[in-house]
């Protein structure tokens, strides 16, 4: 897919950060968008923007972990405009504790949205997506679903599953001829509201956990990652990596073998010293 023009989008977590410039970029390149969020006014906000650009847009408040109104979604989206070309599963949450102090309800909600959101998004949408003849899906994972970090094993865990579960969609979708595209996005630090939103473990403060990444890790615009993303789609990439910090993580993990986890260690007993 070389062209976004014409092309039916579908984004979900569009409130904020990646999601909501990934809907700007796509329109201001020409795209009719649906987008969904399970926050109402930050989706109107979003669909607000894209419209004053000049795009056609649908709406859809959506709990992306809630498999029938996904499945719902997919098929009101197919009727409203007649094809789906574009799906950029990018809706997810975030947790910071230890393995200790994550409970399993953290787990639970964590896999829901991170995980089962885009299993259920990619199952829903990927018929029409066959019948489009041009399609395109989009799954992000994380900087975190190439290495394990510490404080991060529900996000770890998520993430981890989104990659294995793209990386076997795309593999299926070459072998089988359909022309449907598939790539994973590995975003490593990116100015979102995504930590300002984490939840954390017990007796963990989340005001410090959301100012250390803010100001330490968070290097990478949403701006200038939607563009990476969508350059990396137009030329059917498997794998998008998005800021030199996972560029960099991820070249560390493929030299040393199991060898970065000890260098991880020593990060994540400096960073407890700020938390």
């Amino acid at each position: 897919m070389k062209d976004f023009h014409g092309k039916v989008a579908v984004v979900t977590g569009v409130a904020s950060g990646m999601g909501r410039e990934l809907a700007l970029e796509l329109a201001r390149q020409g795209a009719k968008l649906s987008l969904c969020d399970y926050d109402p006014a930050g989706l109107e906000k979003t669909a607000a923007e894209v419209r004053a650009l000049g795009a056609e847009v649908h709406t859809k408040v959506v709990n992306v972990g809630e498999r029938e109104q996904i499945l719902a979604y997919a098929d009101e989206v197919a009727e409203h405009y007649g094809v789906v070309n574009l799906v950029f599963n990018n809706a997810g949450i975030a947790h910071h504790a230890s393995v200790e102090k994550t409970s399993f309800k953290d787990y639970d909600r964590l896999m829901d949205v991170d995980f089962w959101g885009v299993v259920n998004s990619s199952k829903a949408f990927l018929p029409h997506l066959i019948a489009s003849g041009d399609g395109h899906i989009t799954n992000t994972s994380s900087l975190f679903g190439l290495i394990g970090v510490g404080g991060q094993s529900a996000y770890n865990a998520a993430k981890f599953a989104v990659r294995g579960f793209t990386e076997a969609l795309r593999i299926e979708m070459l072998a089988s001829g359909h022309n449907v595209g598939v790539s994973c996005v590995h975003p490593g630090g990116i100015k979102t509201d995504i930590c300002n939103n984490a939840t954390v473990g017990e007796g963990q403060d989340q005001a410090s956990f959301a100012d250390f990444f803010n100001k330490h890790l968070a290097r990478t615009e949403a701006d200038a990652a939607a563009r990476t993303i969508l350059r990396g789609v137009k030329k059917n990439h498997g794998r998008i990596l998005i800021g030199p910090d996972a560029v960099a993580l991820d070249l560390l993990a493929r030299v040393t073998g199991s060898g970065y986890q000890r260098i991880m260690s020593f990060v994540d007993s400096q960073q407890s010293r700020f938390l």
